[in-house]
């Protein structure tokens, strides 16, 4: 594993040293690596997110709109996704 020197604000260590004391991760490294996990997941949402911006703006631009209004296109998709489940 790459060791790393990083600087942490006195709140963010005393988080850490809180997290190691209560057990819940052996040592400081755990913990952290356990933070990086959750901003990896973020930021794949984040990504996830723009690319169905993108697409929706490609659709939009070549002009495929929904038909109605913004409610009515709503309603549609929550229609549509319980038709989908089943309900």
């Amino acid at each position: 594993m790459a060791t790393r020197n990083v600087v942490l604000t006195q709140q963010q260590e005393e988080l850490v040293q809180a997290l190691v004391a209560s057990g819940r991760y052996q040592n400081a490294s755990e913990a952290l690596r356990a933070g990086l996990r959750l901003l990896e997941r973020e930021e794949a949402a984040a990504h996830a997110i723009e690319d169905r911006l993108r697409e929706g703006l490609a659709q939009a631009a070549a002009g495929d709109l929904a038909e109605g209004s913004g409610a009515d296109a709503v309603r549609r998709a929550f229609a549509a996704a319980r038709e989908r489940r089943g309900a």
